[in-house]
């Protein structure tokens, strides 16, 4: 109350002394630590610092976002959707009204249990992917989650386009009456989404279609590499025996 009555006394003298006014006013707030405090930014996990992987294979890179939407009497809820970045496909859609750092780990380990671990995961900074439950759910699991520049979602753009495309086709043609009702309508979607309609993206091809493929290519090409492997041993063995044939043909030469 006496810094209180200091500063209203001080301040029409301030106003009638101009300059010399002010000093005194600046003194006084000095004196009293009345300054206001700037607020500092808040802090953000840095995550890791290398380069993006390019997604060349399926679970190399997946994306991670929010969409928001409301259901019922303007009530709100979010949705997770989680992306393989190779074949566009969406691993997850899932939604509720609150969605905490800890759930999406839950998620994150339902997910890696269906289609094996990332290489890489891709975010923005938001407060549920920065959390405690996410760092060390990316420690625990050794995943290089990388997180993009602040204000730079170009940076996360295939999880973008999907929530742009989610956006237009479902969200604003569609009423949820309920949060039931809400992901019964998003399973739908999902399913069209990943196995029904083409991506020119992908060759026409759909996002199963394209993960299906690129997983066959893979197996082929490692039973190549095994059956190229298998001929070279081979070759290596069946010289080793001529070698020694010839070792011991010679021997006999000169005894």
């Amino acid at each position: 109350m006496t810094s209180l009555n200091t500063c209203l006394r001080a301040k029409p003298q301030a106003q009638a002394g101009g300059a010399n006014g002010a000093v005194t006013l600046y003194r006084i707030y000095t004196e009293e630590k009345l300054g206001v405090r700037r607020r500092r930014g808040r802090k953000r996990a840095r995550g890791s610092r290398t380069p993006m992987p390019v997604a060349l294979r399926p679970g190399e890179r997946w994306s991670l976002d929010f969409v928001s939407d409301t259901f019922g009497a303007s009530r709100k809820f979010r949705m997770l959707a989680v992306n393989d970045d190779c074949c566009r496909e969406n691993l997850c859609l899932m939604a509720d009204t609150s969605i905490s750092g800890a759930r999406v780990a839950r998620e994150l380990d339902a997910l890696v249990r269906l289609y094996g671990k990332p290489a890489c995961i891709v975010s923005d900074n938001g407060t549920e992917f920065t959390s405690r439950a996410i760092l060390k759910w990316a420690g625990d699991n050794h995943v290089n989650w990388h997180y993009i520049d602040p204000g730079k979602p170009q940076q996360n753009a295939f999880i973008e386009s999907f929530n742009g495309s989610l956006r237009d086709e479902l969200l604003n043609e569609e009423i949820f009456d309920t949060l039931e009702d809400a992901r019964r309508k998003l399973a739908l979607w999902r399913y069209d989404y990943n196995n029904v309609r083409p991506h020119s993206s992908l060759g026409n091809q759909t996002p199963a279609e394209a993960r299906r493929a690129l997983e066959q290519y893979e197996g082929s090409a490692h039973d190549h590499c095994q059956t190229v492997v298998c001929e070279a041993n081979k070759e290596r063995a069946l010289a080793q025996t001529d070698d020694e044939e010839y070792e011991i043909q010679t021997r006999k030469l000169s005894l």
